[in-house]
């Protein structure tokens, strides 16, 4: 006699495997708690009080969301899943601080084909140091089991951040005029765009990505390719309490030529020094193999600059200074001009 059991478990999700990966990320949610994380984990909802938030006159609510792309599929191919979500919250948290808003709470939605639970701990844990490094409370997420729609060993991960500012200290780039300073703050790698091209320009699921390589200073592909995005908050949340910051663009998707612009009025371009820009050796080898026009690459990735900042003439080398005492080695690589042009590089 055949039985046909068509219970939950048989359809390809396990329940049990769920609550384990509850109990197994609730010391890396604890990491992440700050004053106004209402939340205990398994609520249909994540609270946060305002109440430490009372001096603002006009407080603004900011939010942003994003995903980290393919760049899954190298975490995927190392079987390395502890950073990745770092750049979930990097990419969320690093819009958030472009108009002044200091980030208070993330979500995270992570999309599994099998519910392994060391693995979405390790997931997880990456998040919460994302969170711990913008000084953001996680304080809820969703984990959907989700067989047949992906593989056993595949996932998504995306998020959802909330950050606060006061109205009058959003920043306002009408105040930019021609002669204001363009400063770069370095990125940690290629972030978390581009990597459809990266992929194809490797090969990346047929390649070695193990071995050392010369050109990266010996790290191998994979690993050079892994390196979470860099998280700008606390940098920028301290440049904007000593210098009169006029706009910021985040470099993501669409390189230079998209984001530079996004940050500028109507009017105004920003003339960029090539050779004042600091471009790491990964980003010569994917232009080098993979026959690249260099346009194409300052559209399609950061080259090293993670954010821009926009400051006046006079103010420059102040903020240059304070970003480093923050750790974070700015350079100025242009000026604002009267264009239309956008983005300017020579």
């Amino acid at each position: 006699m055949t039985t046909n059991n068509k219970s939950y478990k048989n359809a390809g999700v396990d329940l049990t495997a769920g609550y384990k990966s509850v109990e197994l990320i609730k010391k890396h949610i604890a990491r992440t708690i700050n004053a106004g994380a209402l939340s205990d984990i398994g609520g249909f909802g994540g609270l946060f009080s305002l109440a430490e938030y009372s001096s603002y006159k006009q407080p603004i609510l900011v939010s942003g969301t994003d995903g980290v792309g393919t760049k899954l599929k190298i975490a995927f191919l190392l079987d390395k899943h502890d950073t990745i979500g770092i750049d979930c919250v990097a990419m969320c948290v690093n819009d958030v601080i472009c108009c002044g808003a200091k980030p208070l709470f993330f979500l995270d939605y992570l999309a599994v084909g099998k519910n392994i639970p060391e693995k979405v701990a390790q997931i997880v844990s990456g998040v919460a140091q994302g969170c711990v490094l913008s000084g953001c409370a996680l304080i809820g997420g969703e984990t959907a089991e989700m067989p047949g729609f992906y593989s056993g060993e595949e996932y998504d991960l995306a998020g959802f951040a909330v950050g606060i500012v006061d109205k009058e200290k959003i920043l306002d780039n009408g105040t930019v005029r021609q002669g204001d300073v363009l400063i770069a703050l370095p990125s940690s790698g290629i972030h978390s765009n581009g990597f459809s091209l990266v992929r194809k320009v490797f090969n990346i699921e047929s390649a070695d990505i193990t071995s050392p390589v010369g050109e990266l200073g010996g790290l191998s592909l994979g690993e050079a390719l892994l390196v979470p995005t860099k998280i700008y908050v606390n940098a920028m949340l301290d440049l904007y309490k000593s210098v009169n910051v006029k706009a910021v663009s985040h470099i993501t998707g669409g390189g230079f030529y998209e984001n530079i612009p996004r940050g500028l009025p109507n009017g105004f371009s920003a003339k960029i020094s090539k050779n004042n820009i600091k471009t790491p050796p990964l980003f010569k080898l994917i232009m080098k193999r993979g026959n690249i026009p260099e346009r194409d690459m300052y559209n399609t990735f950061n080259m090293g600059v993670g954010m821009t900042v926009v400051v006046a003439k006079e103010d420059a080398d102040k903020a240059v200074a304070r970003l480093k005492e923050s750790g974070t080695q700015a350079n100025i690589i242009g000026e604002i001009i009267k264009s239309d042009e956008g983005v300017k590089i020579c």
